[in-house]
């Protein structure tokens, strides 16, 4: 049997004066950032994080002056294989990936798609993401969906940034073409859950994690409507759940769609655009954050992709041929 790889992790540090007289958990999260406050409270408990060669509990008050020493080992985050898969990256330096995702690629192993994602080639890119949680993921577009996604390169990053996904700081705009006509902006704030019937589909619940969506109108047109929307929160289906909830789902989504609606009238070209449409329109064009060490805010913009263009070309094009 193979051994799961592991990381040795020596770190130590002197406490401070400003930093004496807090809990230890307190103090161990500022002189080791780089990892969590869960991480942590485990090494302390386990005694691999000692203060002053003794072990002491997470809430015990330690003193400027001690030396905590952190030994520890840590698992590589799993047994995923690293894959030549092409990325189409915007940015990286040491710290963070950004990326711009083509339709059709999963982001991280599931059953039914072991290989051949995101998470396989990232770990090709850059191999020692197998010591960051989720090979530095920190989070998802759905398969079909494309555009921007940032990727923790170290611990110290990944959990920056997951706390400022948590703070509600990082800014994440879509793009969606959705079935029928909008008139106006507006904010959804319905929670999301898991469907009762329908498990692989999410649904607007009593009970759900609370989800907020912001939308305006783009464009209009007869039977269609082109519309930006910015994530408060980032729960799995958001947009296409809560533009469904609305009574406007996505063009082309297999999950959510629903009834199928095409213009009067309309070409045989747009017709069977909108019917063979191979995804959900929806695209991830913005994205907005504080850079985990430098705190520098930093922001990208990712076009849309072709066959988005190509739909909303047809779409002006009938618009136009109807306007008398």
């Amino acid at each position: 049997m193979s051994s799961i790889p592991t990381q040795a992790i020596q770190l130590r540090a002197e406490v401070s004066l400003d930093l004496g007289g807090q809990r230890l958990d307190q103090v161990a999260a500022q002189l080791f950032p780089e990892h969590s406050r869960s991480r942590l409270a485990a090494w302390i408990k386990d005694g691999s994080l000692t203060v002053d060669g003794a072990t002491l509990r997470p809430r015990d008050i330690v003193h400027a002056g001690a030396v905590l020493v952190l030994s520890a080992e840590q698992e590589a985050q799993g047994e995923w294989v690293a894959e030549d898969i092409p990325l189409d990256i915007v940015f990286e330096d040491e710290h963070i990936l950004v990326l711009n995702k083509p339709a059709g690629l999963v982001v991280h192993p599931a059953a039914g798609h072991a290989s051949g994602t995101l998470l396989n080639a990232l770990l090709h890119h850059v191999p020692e993401l197998i010591n960051v949680p989720r090979a530095g993921i920190v989070h998802r577009l759905d398969k079909d969906t494309t555009g921007l996604m940032v990727v923790a390169k170290t611990l110290q990053a990944q959990t920056r940034l997951v706390e400022q996904l948590q703070a509600r700081t990082v800014s994440r705009i879509y793009e969606a073409i959705v079935i029928g006509m909008i008139i106006t902006g507006g904010t959804i704030d319905a929670p999301i859950g898991r469907h009762g019937q329908h498990r692989q589909r999410m649904a607007v619940v009593d009970g759900g994690k609370a989800a907020v969506s912001h939308y305006r109108v783009l464009e209009r047109f007869r039977s269609h409507t082109h519309v930006r929307v910015k994530l408060e929160t980032g729960r799995t289906h958001q947009i296409r759940v809560h533009m469904t909830h609305l009574g406007y789902p996505l063009v082309g989504d297999p999950l959510y769609s629903g009834r199928f609606r095409i213009p009067p009238a309309a070409s045989p070209t747009l017709v069977q655009s909108l019917k063979e449409f191979p995804r959900q329109a929806l695209h991830a064009r913005f994205l907005e954050l504080d850079h985990p060490l430098s705190g520098e805010r930093m922001k990208w913009e990712s076009p849309l992709p072709d066959d988005f263009v190509w739909l909303l070309t047809l779409l002006q094009q009938d618009r136009e041929a109807f306007v008398g």
